[in-house]
This record gives C-alpha cells, sequence and structure tokens, in this order.
C-alpha cells in the first residue's frame, strides 16, 4: 500500500470554492481519506478526536486563523507532531517566519495546482 493510500489530510478553509480546489487536487494524486471543514475550532475538535497525518488549512479565516490553529494544534500533546501546510493568497515573509515559529512544515501560495499540492505535501511526508 502506498503512502498516498494510507494518509490521512485534514482540510481546513471557511470559503466552499477554496475548499473544493484543495479537495479537487487531492483527488487528482489520489489522495482519498480526506476531512473537509470549514473553521479552525471545528477543525482542531475533529484532529483531537479522529487524528491525522496532515492538515492543509487556509490562513485567513474567521474566529481562528491557520497560524491560530498550528499553534493550538501544536500545544495539544496528541496533535503536536501534525503535518502542517498553510494555505494563503497574501503570503509574506512575516507570515511564514510566524508560521514557522509554531512549527509551520510547509506552506503554499494561492493560486495553486494539484502538481503544487503534490510537491508541497511531498516536501512534508515524502514521496507519494
Amino acid at each position: 500500500m502506498s503512502l498516498k493510500d494510507q494518509l490521512s489530510v485534514v482540510v481546513v478553509d471557511d470559503m466552499s470554492v477554496s475548499r473544493g480546489l484543495i479537495l479537487n487536487a487531492l483527488e487528482q494524486i489520489g489522495i482519498g481519506h480526506v476531512a473537509a471543514l470549514a473553521d479552525g475550532p471545528t477543525a482542531f475538535d475533529h484532529i483531537a478526536r479522529k487524528g491525522c497525518h496532515l492538515v492543509i488549512s487556509d490562513q485567513n479565516m474567521p474566529g481562528m486563523s491557520g497560524v491560530e490553529l498550528l499553534a493550538k494544534l501544536r500545544q495539544h500533546a496528541p496533535t503536536a507532531r501534525v503535518g502542517f501546510i498553510l494555505i494563503s493568497g497574501t503570503m509574506t515573509r512575516e507570515l511564514i517566519e510566524t508560521g514557522r515559529q509554531f512549527g509551520l512544515n510547509n506552506f503554499l501560495a494561492k493560486p495553486f495546482d494539484a502538481n503544487k499540492v503534490r510537491d508541497c505535501i511531498e516536501a512534508v511526508v515524502g514521496r507519494l
């Protein structure tokens, strides 16, 4: 069984169109174990209960940003080592540095395609 068949991914984005684009890219790559959630608090609760290998989260969300979700995951022992990829349409050096302070594994700027998503994921988890 390949890594992509085993990989469990949680996608977090408050915009349904953006979630759909990420889900479509994951489907093209062949990753099938995916949960899609619309906000950070719901994602944290889901990950704390069910676990996952990788989180792909938008940065700009109401209530809890992607970096805030990352920080909360890192502070909770059972989720502290989950892989985390941050996505943003306004990826700045400051945002990347802040994310790295909390253990950000990788980042992806919008717009993206399936190949960019695959490369980004492989940089975190290894060859799919």
